[in-house]
């Protein structure tokens, strides 16, 4: 007898429970025994659990362990360098995460330039503001107009780091990167519309003939990952994981004549473990650690040799036997020398090189000292280190969450472009279901205000402007060129000397700024167990519990 559609979940539950002959061979519930929603248990309402999740790094990423880093250490080891306010040293743990193996080179940042021209055809603005500033490359007293007009477009230089982007510039390409990169791998598994059907022109709309259901017309905007997980993006492949909710089978066994066997579909979510986390900057902390790459020298909690460069040796010449005397970065040796003496070049560059050059570090990362400089996330501070937690150490918190366009439904905001609008965030801890709806509805009656500033105030978590104790030490010493835009770079570049190399050193730039010397790489936060390999460790045995049978 077919079940009725209408029966409570409870009930739904307690014959899924009672149907099934010894649990679920994708597991069940260990506090209720209830079987999970899966192929062989398709009740509506039944619990979904993603019991097959692989956690693996984005495209272009390589999982870094995380571990114990004494910050301003390595640069303590630099000969001539005295103990000060600006060589901090302290002890902090940095999680584990993913850094991109190259800094992003000249065809990284051509692909988004041309994603913006094709999909927003007659938006020059948007594409105006994503042109790296090419006129970094002019000097006054240098003939350097031809890489102001190649070196970004020129396949000469293809491969090589691109520069002249600000930090704000950084930050949205790694938005879009994110994007691009979980639409590439929903479509590629089915979940949304393939690239074979886009590309023969079928309409999305004329429904999914397996299930019966019908999906909403193809989007006219690009993906954005935050509206697609916020059910703003309709666009179901024929992989689109199944829809177990009661309400959403009752309507299909309904509409679809077929007595609520289909099994209507739904947007992927985060709790299937197929969309990624988003690419962002680095910390500084978490640069630091990578670019020093100790764990090469480590053994059991053991450091057996410090490092001063990515490499060790106090030299920056390779001491390997067959590359012995090679300088093993792109920098400048000395006032005037770039890259040698012809016939013998020393490393191989007059401005930067490839992305990929010179051995990796023990992470497997490139060029974490010298070719360019990198932006990472925080905002400069000559002390961070002494105020920021021990424990992922950040400074250049400014918390926002995602403007409600609808707070009863739960849509946000969306700009022109398909995504997320970003607001203060109003509080540090969550809001009662009241307090939401009655500050969704102060917040619009604001926005639709002749004058909004000053009627709404933030949570605020770094002490920034007057509340910061640094800032004000700096300007009662003088003018600082320090302020709330002030982000730091790191690695030393093409133009700097050997003493930039060191990861522990730090700089600042505005993050509206560019430079000929400062480029980026990606990195991305890892989920779950910090440990990447358990190969050949040591590890605690774990009893498996027993399933549960109610007929025992």
């Amino acid at each position: 007898m077919k079940k009725q559609l209408l029966y409570s979940f409870s009930c739904l539950a307690l014959a899924a429970l009672l149907s099934s002959c010894g649990g679920n061979k994708s597991g069940a519930s260990s506090k209720t025994g209830i079987p999970y929603a899966d192929k062989n248990n398709k009740t509506y309402g039944s619990f979904a659990v993603a019991s097959n999740y692989k956690r693996a790094p984005g495209p272009g990423l390589i999982p870094i362990e995380g571990g114990v880093l004494v910050v301003g250490g390595s640069a303590i080891e630099v000969a001539g360098v005295e103990p000060n306010i600006y060589n901090y040293k302290r002890q902090v743990t940095v999680p584990s995460f993913y850094m991109d193996e190259t800094e992003v080179s000249n065809t990284d940042w051509l692909e988004y330039l041309h994603w913006i021209r094709t999909s927003y055809p007659e938006d020059r603005e948007f594409y105006y503001n994503e042109l790296p500033d090419t006129l970094v490359w002019r000097r006054a007293l240098s003939y350097n107009e031809p890489y102001v007009d190649n070196y970004l477009r020129h396949p000469a230089y293809r491969d090589y780091p691109v520069v002249g982007v600000s930090w704000e510039q950084a930050s949205r390409f790694c938005e879009w990167r994110t994007s691009q990169a979980n639409e590439y791998i929903l479509r590629q598994k089915g979940i949304l519309t393939d690239y074979k059907t886009l590309a023969a022109g079928n309409n999305p709309a004329r429904g999914n003939t397996t299930t019966g259901t019908t999906t909403a017309a193809r989007p006219d905007k690009p993906f954005n990952t935050d509206a697609y997980l916020n059910g703003q993006y309709d666009d179901k492949g024929k992989n689109a994981p199944k829809d177990y909710n009661a309400k959403a089978g009752a309507s299909i066994g309904a509409a679809g004549g077929r007595g609520g066997n289909a099994v209507p579909t739904r947007n992927a979510t985060l709790e299937d473990g197929v969309i990624m986390q988003p690419y962002r900057l680095p910390t500084e902390a978490e640069w630091e650690y990578a670019a020093l790459g100790l764990i090469g020298n480590t053994e059991y909690e053991n450091i057996n040799q410090n490092k001063i460069y990515p490499w060790n040796g106090l030299g920056v010449s390779s001491a390997s036997k067959k590359t012995r005397g090679l300088i093993q970065a792109n920098f400048k040796r000395a006032q005037g020398d770039y890259m040698g003496v012809g016939g013998s070049l020393n490393d191989k560059g007059d401005l930067t090189v490839p992305v990929i050059s010179y051995t990796p570090n023990d992470f497997g990362l490139y060029n974490m000292a010298g070719n360019v400089n990198e932006w990472v996330n925080d905002v400069y501070r000559t002390g961070t280190f002494t105020d920021a937690e021990a424990f992922n150490p950040y400074r250049g918190n400014q918390f926002q969450d995602k403007q409600l366009s609808d707070a009863a439904n739960g849509k946000i905001a969306l700009d022109k472009y398909g995504k997320p609008i970003k607001e203060n965030a109003y509080s540090g801890k969550k809001l009662s279901w009241a307090d939401k709806q009655a500050l969704a509805k102060r917040a619009d009656s604001i926005s639709k205000s002749p004058d909004p500033k000053g009627m709404v105030t933030s949570y605020q978590a770094d002490e920034r402007g007057y509340r910061d104790r640094q800032n004000k030490l700096l300007n009662e010493e003088g003018v600082s060129l320090v302020n709330d835009k002030s982000r730091v770079y790191k690695g030393g570049s093409w133009n700097d000397m050997a003493y930039w190399l060191n990861p522990a050193t730090r700089r600042f730039l505005q993050q509206d700024d560019a430079s000929a010397e400062v480029g980026f790489r990606c990195a991305m936060t890892m989920l779950g167990a910090p440990e990447i390999s358990t190969a050949g460790k040591r590890n605690f045995k774990q009893a498996k519990a027993k399933p549960f049978n109610p007929k025992r």
